[in-house]
């Protein structure tokens, strides 16, 4: 365009800038025709049809100027659409590059390691300290602690005795143990996971953008004035000035720049929207789902409160945090923080031995010191904790807590109990997402009913399903997307990875959640809060608001335009530049949605 205005104002050579024009028009309009017509033929009726209407008919005019406008702006739109939206790679890759691959066999007295997709029905296999389980079994050792909070929500290690049902893609968190296959790899819990994904972005039905919903009925009334036109003047000329000026401009280009504003707006606020259509969807959203586990709790143990039985409450827990800083299970990680929070510097822990799956036992100022599970510490000092225990525990069980025994110098000392407790902010967000107008929050976890209800009672959410499996939650959201048309689902682990495919709107926990939960969902969050969702919502809703603004200015001149044109008042050339002026106008306004 550059180059053939100065060949015509500066230079005085017109038939110069025509071939400069006319050569971009058809090399730069070829593919835009290409590409519309490649649309129009799989369905879809876009926003597109009339820019490629309008250089079709530069071309046959030789309004080669008004014509690269038209290739300007469409262009430029879709560049516009393209940018700062990185391309979101495979979950599926994700998440079979986490599968377990290897296993390891036992044969008589030895070991072999084997792919995992030889393992057969029956087969012994050995579990090593922090490996995933291979394939669905049963624990074969006296007892077996397993982290399955990536699959099950279930945020505490679990303890499994002989005979008990394991995961494949959890984790060992205790001591070896020995399992029996009773699934093939192809057959296991994690494989179904994998499918469940699969399947569900296959099935996720396709969104319809914000610029094509107008578009269906823009381009057939412009159509129509068109051809009024041109049966009114008998001149091509006219009939060329109508689609020019009517060119979408407002779909074309304002709608994406409103679009890349909110992306633009979000990414501020740390939160990742990986597409156009994610950042539209959020704003409308009908219902919003939550996973309990590391989404609306810290999806880590705890502490609750300790019970001390005659002693000193803090000087237990000091003692007992002493003793677990020299232990990794995410247990003991827990409690020494929470011991370093209260109480500033541990003491010193001499004599220290863990027991993997049972406790840890030490010396620490200068009394013996035993923490663990009933069993490990009763076992060790030679007396059973009396009666006061059994509504610690029943409770604890209630809740789905976890319960650590402590015993000091030979003497039951207390209990500790943790829980996965809800974060700071959720009631507010919760509030704050029916202001916005969400017609339904939902809360859908692996974890236990009892506990679920507990967390949804506090955070005011009003539906809960408790004890679901990765395809029970992916199911669970297909059917409230029907009821309410649009969907958001927030996650964090494996297990929510199918439902974040299947909702309108995945939104992944990104600063302490899986990569592969990252991976299946739409909108990242890369700080550890989840009521960054209600910034999300209200930036996709302005943006939307501020998109419409432009779509209804731009169209209305359009109109307006286009009346004064089909009787031959606008020539295509001049039909050019004042849609040019409108376009300026709604971009301007676009650009608000920063």
């Amino acid at each position: 365009m550059v180059a053939g205005s100065i060949s015509d104002l500066v230079i005085g050579r017109y038939d110069i800038a025509r071939w400069i024009w006319y050569g971009t028009l058809v090399v730069g309009g070829a593919p835009v025709v290409a590409k519309t017509f490649l649309g129009i033929a799989k369905g879809k009726f876009a926003a597109d049809i009339v820019a490629m209407l309008a250089i079709i008919t530069a071309i046959l005019t030789d309004e080669a100027f008004a014509g690269v406008i038209i290739v300007l702006m469409q262009t430029g739109g879709e560049a516009i659409d393209d940018y700062g939206f990185r391309r979101a790679s495979s979950s599926l890759e994700s998440l079979i590059a986490r599968a377990p691959r290897r296993a390891r066999r036992k044969s008589g007295d030895t070991l072999e390691e084997v792919n995992v997709e030889d393992v057969t029905v029956g087969d012994i296999l050995v579990v090593r300290p922090g490996d995933l389980v291979p394939v669905d079994g049963s624990v074969q050792s006296t007892a077996a602690e397993v982290d399955e909070s990536a699959l099950t929500g279930e945020p505490l290690p679990r303890t499994k005795g002989a005979g008990e049902g394991l995961l494949s893609g959890s984790v060992n968190v205790g001591a070896p143990f020995e399992m029996t296959a009773t699934r093939v790899s192809g057959e296991s819990q994690y494989s179904r996971v994998v499918e469940l994904v699969r399947r569900a972005q296959s099935e996720r039905p396709p969104i319809q953008r914000l610029a094509d919903k107008y578009a269906v009925w823009f381009t057939p009334i412009t159509a129509a004035i068109a051809v009024f036109s041109l049966l009114l003047t008998r001149s091509l000329d006219a009939f060329l000035a109508v689609l020019v000026v009517a060119t979408p401009c407002p779909l074309i280009l304002a709608t994406p720049l409103a679009v890349i504003s909110g992306v633009n707006k979000a990414a501020k606020e740390s939160i990742i929207v990986k597409s156009g259509a994610a950042i539209e969807q959020i704003g409308k959203g009908g219902v919003v789902i939550f996973d309990k586990t590391g989404t609306l709790t810290y999806g880590t143990p705890v502490i609750d409160h300790a019970v001390s039985f005659g002693g000193d409450e803090g000087s237990m827990l000091k003692l007992a945090a002493s003793v677990e800083q020299l232990s990794s299970h995410p247990v003991a990680v827990s409690m020494a923080r929470m011991g370093k929070d209260r109480f500033g510097e541990l003491l010193p822990a001499a004599r220290f031995r863990e027991h993997p799956g049972q406790g840890v036992e030490a010396e620490v100022d200068g009394k013996k010191v035993i923490v663990g599970s009933q069993r490990f510490v009763e076992t060790l000092i030679g007396k059973a904790f009396d009666s006061k225990t059994e509504s610690v525990l029943w409770e604890a069980q209630r809740k789905g807590s976890l319960v650590t025994f402590v015993a000091i110098d030979g003497q039951p000392a207390g209990t500790i109990i943790f829980s996965d407790q809800l974060r700071p902010g959720v009631p507010a967000l919760v509030q704050k997402l029916r202001e916005l107008g969400v017609n339904q929050t939902v809360m859908l976890t692996g974890d236990n009913a009892v506990n679920a209800g507990t967390i949804a009672r506090e955070a005011g959410i009003e539906k809960v399903e408790a004890n679901l499996l990765p395809e029970q939650k992916a199911n669970a959201v297909k059917k409230l997307t029907e009821q309410f048309k649009t969907s958001i689902m927030v996650g964090d682990g494996i297990n929510d990875a199918p439902a974040l495919a299947t909702a309108t709107v995945g939104v992944a926990m990104g600063a302490h959640g899986t990569g592969i939960s990252a991976e299946a969902a739409d909108v990242v969050l890369l700080v550890d809060d989840v009521t960054k969702v209600g910034d999300g919502i209200k930036i996709g809703q302005r943006m939307l608001q501020i998109a419409k603004q432009s779509i209804y200015f731009g169209m209305g001149g359009s109109f307006v335009l286009m009346g004064i044109a089909s009787f031959g008042y606008i020539q295509p050339a001049a039909g050019a530049i004042m849609q040019e002026v409108l376009d300026i106008v709604v971009i301007l306004n676009a650009l608000r949605a920063r």
